[in-house]
């Protein structure tokens, strides 16, 4: 290859990687704003309820118990991930990703999404239009329509899904970021909510959901065991789906942070002169400067800086 066609070719894909960002970013800015205003809208619901409507059962349960509806849990873990998205990619703009901060940030983004988003958001979506086909008064009573208007519920049960959608398009996941964590949020969420949900229903004897009313006992152990099963179900199935879409090799820039160890290599005098990143006890330096303490986490559980040190063994006993 030519001198003039590498440079076109660094050119491509300057372009195409400066083009995937400001989507993301565009993306990401669009949807923050827009899920804080419907987040507002909901509260400015609840706050503004009257009396003349707290005489239905369902909206007076609606109004003192909004903050533990799974719908509001989800939505507030997208609104977490949304917001790390967007401070990840304004890191990006600037070219400081690739800093202590940026590393954390993005390997935070990237843990929340696999282990809350995308679950819980596709248990919320699926469950709540599959009961709301069957028998809306359920999930979302006809009286919720005094007060809540139509787009607001697809705001918070059907856009939800898009966001999804967009970003498994925008973003390659082909594999989780750190299984353990993931799953240690997952049923964190899960466990968490199933001791509210069970401690208002034993305490108020309110079923949240009115499905729940209409089971034994034997059933509720049943859906519930179903429910889990499926929202971790959710969890498995995206890193496989993320692969037909991206896939199966994975890309320079979806590799774990200084993995792929980037070097600077010039010749002079048939020498080769290296500017190397170093690890010298736990941190990584280079020119002298550390960058960053692999003693805390997320770089502590990795496995990295033994491939490394095996990598830099075969440079220094290389001669050209």
């Amino acid at each position: 290859m030519s001198k003039v066609e590498a440079r076109q070719t660094v050119a491509e894909n300057e372009m195409g990687f400066s083009l995937c960002l400001l989507l993301k970013t565009m993306f990401h800015l669009v949807y923050l704003v827009g899920d804080l205003c419907v987040f507002g809208f909901g509260g400015n619901i609840v706050m503004t309820m009257g009396e003349e409507y707290l005489q239905y059962p369902s909206l007076h349960d609606l109004k003192y118990l909004a903050p533990v509806f799974v719908t509001n849990w989800n939505f507030s873990f997208q609104i977490v991930f949304l917001s790390l998205s967007l401070t990840h990619d304004v890191l990006e703009w600037t070219s400081h990703h690739n800093s202590n901060l940026g590393v954390k940030i993005r390997y935070w983004r990237d843990v929340i999404f696999c282990g809350a988003v995308v679950p819980f958001t596709l248990f919320v979506s699926t469950m709540f239009w599959s009961v709301y086909a069957i028998d809306r008064e359920y999930v979302f009573p006809e009286v919720y329509d005094l007060v809540v208007p139509w787009w607001f519920n697809h705001c918070v049960h059907t856009n939800i899904a898009v966001v999804l959608l967009i970003e498994t398009l925008l973003q390659p996941r082909r594999s989780p970021t750190d299984v353990k964590c993931e799953n240690v949020i997952f049923w964190s969420i899960g466990l968490g909510y199933a001791v509210v949900y069970y401690t208002i229903y034993f305490s108020t004897n309110i079923w949240l959901y009115q499905i729940f009313g209409i089971m034994t006992w034997w059933q509720v152990c049943l859906y519930q065991s179903f429910i889990w099963l499926a929202t971790y179900v959710f969890y498995i199935i995206q890193f496989p789906i993320n692969r037909l879409v991206h896939g199966a090799e994975k890309s320079r820039d979806e590799k774990p942070q200084f993995e792929d160890v980037k070097k600077e290599m010039s010749e002079t005098n048939g020498k080769v002169e290296t500017n190397a990143i170093l690890e010298t006890n736990g941190k990584l330096e280079t020119n002298g400067k550390v960058i960053t303490d692999l003693k805390t986490p997320p770089f502590s559980t990795k496995s990295w800086s033994t491939k490394f040190r095996s990598l830099r063994s075969q440079f220094e006993t290389s001669r050209l």
